[in-house]
């Protein structure tokens, strides 16, 4: 499942899941594009220990709620490496505000980074990996979704405007795992309750937490390196005949 060779971009990648996945796909000979929007320190650092593994990194800054922002990403990223093989929609966050409570401007803020980023950058990233499978037979476009879209329960709690965009990624990647077949694959991985680095903002306190844990089947919150290790699968070689799919990394909690 090597990436040696790949050319690779990972949006919100200076943290969590999207620097749990860089560092996966670390290998000699692959080329990382590490995405943040502010956190250029986060993002430096996960980008030294990409090179001190043998891979090759730059460090990409855009703030994906602007229109532009994705196509600008992607073209920085291809114009660094000679193009791309790999995309990983990752960037995002939780919002737990209830629909009564709801702005607009809270719930178009979320749509615009999760839902608008995603379908931006798939768009300005489609013709890169086309060219990519048609060339080489080696594509791949992996969202990052989430839990919250698939679990609604009275002793949850709710997070709509995240459930609604993670949705419509999904629903997004099984469409472009048609549009782009056969050179491109597309898969999204779901997520479940993921333990944050520290130092890094919660969306629920310590109490919450030690109850979700009795509704996990395997009995602990997941890992960014589990989620990473699901991607970096669906990323690799060895997924070659996945495509618009969504794999669930959530302990059991969506069953």
């Amino acid at each position: 499942m090597t990436m040696a060779g790949r050319r690779i971009l990972i949006t919100g990648a200076s943290s969590g899941i999207g620097a749990a996945t860089a560092r996966a796909m670390a290998v000699p000979g692959a080329s990382i594009a590490v995405h943040c929007r502010g956190n250029r320190t986060g993002a430096e650092a996960v980008a030294a220990e990409l090179r001190a593994a043998g891979a090759r990194a730059e460090v990409l800054v855009a703030d994906l709620t602007e229109p532009e922002a994705p196509a600008r990403l992607v073209a920085e990223a291809a114009e660094a490496f000679g193009g791309l093989e790999v995309v990983v929609a990752n960037a995002g966050f939780a919002d737990r505000t209830l629909v009564g409570a709801m702005t607009d401007e809270g719930f178009a803020r979320t749509a615009d980074t999760v839902l608008w980023g995603f379908m931006r950058l798939a768009r300005a990233a489609g013709p890169h990996l086309r060219q990519a499978g048609q060339e080489g037979g080696f594509a791949r476009m992996v969202a990052v979704s989430s839990f919250v879209a698939h679990l609604f329960r009275t002793d949850t709690a709710l997070f709509p405007a995240s459930a609604a965009a993670k949705a419509g990624v999904e629903a997004l990647v099984r469409s472009l795992s048609i549009e782009w077949a056969p050179h491109v694959t597309v898969n999204a991985v779901v997520p479940g309750f993921t333990q944050k680095d520290a130092g890094t903002h919660v969306a629920l306190e310590a109490p919450a937490w030690e109850a979700i844990l009795s509704r996990i089947p395997l009995a602990r919150l997941g890992k960014p390196a589990d989620v990473a290790a699901a991607v970096a699968f669906l990323a690799s070689p060895g997924a070659a005949y996945i495509t618009g799919q969504s794999l669930h990394v959530s302990g059991g909690v969506v069953i």
